[in-house]
């Protein structure tokens, strides 16, 4: 198929003014890095996201969802297809049970404004969450957590996509959500919303906490430079930044890329940093940690276009 007839189709299914071509990757992802995505398109509507989808699979075309790209490296050559990124925001209430109130909220809203807005209406159950850059379809396809809650603690189910078409309101049993995992990329869905059970606390108390860690995370965390967050999954019985700084990584750097020297478990783009430099410097850092711990460091970081 050529790019002509890549372009004339999708352009038959998608509005233009969201439809986007040679897009730099580096506009939409926390890191700041990314070369161009041969096609982006942006919508939160579910028709649309299966028109897409299926286009893709009857020309055998590559495609991948993406949130906020908080949590996201792509190449710097780009990535070849489509990108699909789901964008909107809209949260309602959905019901109620068990002493708590239901809020059904879309993929594509940011998790840090949803936790925001519900605790300053005085729910309690995403603190944790107010400082969290991704989406909500993004922290439940990785469990997201922080400060001892995760998504699983209050998420009752989430509408998914299948690869068939179908779709599933799914619990979070059935989603098996772990320490930073679900099946729902394994499974290759695609998170349309969610829906998340909180209780009415003590608004003071909430704010305090809110408040609290958001202080821990100015403190403790480089939010002044680019990042995708914390860069590794945290090994059973050890802290990953700590086994990073007893290496004496504190500050290492590969070109613009460098091991926090705030924070070692954070990677960040000190200024014109590559996906290469970050690759570089995420191997280094394992080879370290391993030769001398014995503990193989697993990126948080999901990569795209490699």
């Amino acid at each position: 198929m050529t790019q002509a007839d890549w372009k004339s189709r999708i352009q038959e299914v998608h509005p233009s003014e969201r439809l986007f071509f040679d897009e730099p990757m580096a506009k939409h992802t926390t890191f700041r890095i990314g070369g161009p995505a041969e096609c982006y398109a942006v919508t939160d509507d579910a028709s649309e996201i299966q028109a897409l989808v299926n286009l893709c699979r009857e020309e055998g075309v590559s495609y991948t969802v993406i949130g906020n790209g908080s949590n996201l490296l792509v190449s710097d050559d780009g990535v070849k297809g489509l990108v699909i990124r789901l964008e909107g925001s809209r949260m309602e209430e959905a019901g109620s049970g068990d002493g708590t109130v239901h809020f059904r909220v879309s993929a594509g809203t940011l998790l840090s404004g949803f936790a925001k807005s519900v605790c300053r209406d005085g729910y309690t159950g995403l603190e944790f969450a107010t400082g969290i850059p991704g989406s909500v379809g993004g922290a439940v396809v990785m469990n997201a957590g922080a400060y001892g809650g995760e998504i699983k603690d209050c998420l009752v189910t989430a509408d998914v996509l299948t690869k068939d078409g179908q779709v599933l309101s799914l619990s979070a049993e059935q989603l098996d959500l772990s320490y930073r995992h679900s099946n729902v990329t394994e499974r290759e869905y695609i998170v349309l919303s969610a829906v998340f059970a909180l209780r009415k606390g003590d608004p003071g108390a909430i704010k305090e906490t809110v408040d609290d860690l958001a202080a821990k995370r100015k403190d403790k965390q480089p939010l002044e430079y680019p990042s995708a967050g914390s860069t590794f999954k945290r090994p059973e019985g050890y802290f990953a930044g700590k086994l990073i700084d007893d290496c004496g990584l504190r500050g290492f750097t590969v070109g613009g890329a460098q091991v926090s020297e705030k924070h070692c478990g954070f990677v960040i783009n000190r200024g014109g940093a590559t996906a290469d430099d970050v690759l570089g410097l995420i191997g280094a850092v394992q080879r370290k940690v391993l030769d001398r711990f014995g503990v193989l460091l697993e990126p948080e970081v999901r990569f795209l276009g490699f």
